[in-house]
């Protein structure tokens, strides 16, 4: 008779690191990885310009922290993961940048004023963004954060507890009041 491998759906992340490191179970560390997976990808993604990079820099990140699984000793494990991934994709970075010597920079490439100011309007653009969030009722702004993630409607409806009509409902929702709110930041940056 086969034994049911364990429901792990319920059970927090940080409870399930603490049993992969008493039990060394790879069940354990195989749930992380599906629930961390599209996030750290994502993330990864945003550093790197190419997707092989962005996978690698992810296989690296899930490396790094079944290695140091040990060393995470408590709080949110999602962050610990998220610093992890940054590091990886900083040291990936480092490791392909093409050097090259004082003499071999190309000044008329550089960054122009009007380059400069751009970034800095997309930069106060982003800051609204993220303070206009903060302004959304709970369900919206959670189901907006998951679908920046990269997570799907279904995975986004198990994450929250919510019926996948109530998750549509709010990322609409969520959508049309965050649209409403930087109509006019939005068009200043074109």
């Amino acid at each position: 008779m086969a034994v049911a491998a364990p429901a792990y759906r319920e059970i927090p992340d940080e409870e399930i690191v603490r049993r992969f490191q008493l039990t060394g179970d790879t069940g354990c560390f195989a749930e992380l990885f599906a629930r961390h997976r599209r996030r750290v990808y994502c993330s990864c993604r945003g550093f790197f310009c190419e997707g092989s990079a962005a996978e690698d820099a992810t296989q690296e990140t899930f490396l790094r922290a079944f290695q140091s699984i040990h060393s995470f000793v408590g709080g949110n494990f999602g962050g610990w993961l998220m610093r992890i991934a940054k590091n990886v994709c900083i040291d990936l970075w480092r490791k392909r940048r093409p050097e090259c010597g004082p003499e071999e920079i190309d000044l008329d490439a550089m960054t122009t004023p009007r380059n400069i100011d751009q970034m800095s309007d997309m930069h106060l653009a982003v800051e609204k963004l993220r303070a206009e969030m903060a302004t959304l009722p709970p369900e919206q702004r959670r189901c907006l954060e998951l679908k920046i993630e990269g997570y799907s409607y279904e995975e986004t409806a198990a994450q929250t507890g919510l019926p996948l009509e109530a998750v549509k409902s709010h990322l609409q929702n969520g959508r049309r009041m965050l649209w409403m709110k930087m109509e006019g930041t939005l068009s200043q940056l074109r």
